[in-house]
C-alpha cells in the first residue's frame, strides 16, 4: 500500500470526526472574521469532552456550562424528558460574542455577565434536541433528550 492511498482514508476519517466539534460555529466566513482562531481550540476541546450529564438532586438535573474562547463548554448536554434541567452558565471571557444564552424553543434569552453564574431552567417535554446559542447565533450547543 502506498503512503498516498493510506493517508487519504486517514485524513477523511479525521475530517469526519472533527465535523461535530466544528459545528458549534456555523456561519462560515462571517464567523472567521468575528472569531478568528477559535476553530483550533474547539476541535480539540469539544471532541474530548463528550456529553455532560451533570448531577441529579431532588429530581433536578444540574449541568454547569462555561463560556470560554472555545464557546460553550461542554457544548453537548444529556437530559431526560419531563425532568427539570438547570443550566448554570458562567462566562469566563470577554473575547467571545456569547454574552447571553438563547434557547429559542423555550423563550429564554438570558444575559451572561462576566464571571457571574447565571441559572437557566427548563423542562424538556419531548425527545430530540434543544439548541442553545449566543445572541448572534454563532456559538451554540445542544441538549440531547433520548
Amino acid at each position: 500500500m502506498t503512503s498516498k492511498s493510506f493517508l487519504l482514508p486517514v485524513a477523511a476519517a479525521f475530517a469526519f470526526a472533527a465535523a461535530p466539534a466544528l459545528a458549534q460555529h456555523d456561519h462560515g466566513s462571517m464567523q472567521m472574521q468575528d472569531h478568528g482562531s477559535m476553530h483550533a481550540g474547539m476541535a480539540a476541546g469539544s471532541a474530548a469532552q463528550g456529553i455532560a450529564e451533570g448531577t441529579v438532586k431532588n429530581g433536578v438535573r444540574t449541568v454547569e456550562l462555561t463560556v470560554t474562547e472555545n464557546g460553550f463548554e461542554p457544548s453537548k448536554v444529556k437530559a431526560k424528558k419531563g425532568e427539570k434541567l438547570r443550566l448554570v452558565v458562567t462566562r469566563k471571557t470577554d473575547s467571545t460574542c456569547a454574552k447571553e444564552i438563547v434557547i429559542k424553543d423555550h423563550g429564554i434569552n438570558q444575559p451572561l455577565p462576566l464571571d457571574k453564574p447565571v441559572t437557566v431552567e427548563l423542562v424538556p417535554a419531548k425527545s430530540g434536541e434543544i439548541r442553545y446559542a449566543c445572541g448572534m447565533d454563532h456559538i451554540s450547543g445542544v441538549v440531547f433528550i433520548p
